[in-house]
């Protein structure tokens, strides 16, 4: 059993995804064939903004980063 991570994209009224071609030729598949999709959304990193308070810029921590490779 093959795992891999898809894209979500509008079809119509729909949505789908794309099972990449090297997955379609290890698992056999082929046109109209059923399959089970297990679906396991990852975590939407935008919902943690603000959880997180830095003491320093973007910016200063940049800056800093970049002062070590002169």
């Amino acid at each position: 059993m093959a795992e891999i991570e898809a894209i979500t994209r509008r079809w119509g009224n729909s949505l789908g995804i794309t099972i990449p071609q090297e997955i379609v030729e290890e698992e056999h598949l082929h046109e109209n064939q059923k399959i089970k999709v297990e679906i396991n959304p990852t975590q939407n990193l935008t919902s943690l903004r603000g959880l997180v308070k830095f003491s320093k810029s973007a910016q200063q921590l940049k800056n800093e980063m970049r002062a070590g490779w002169e």
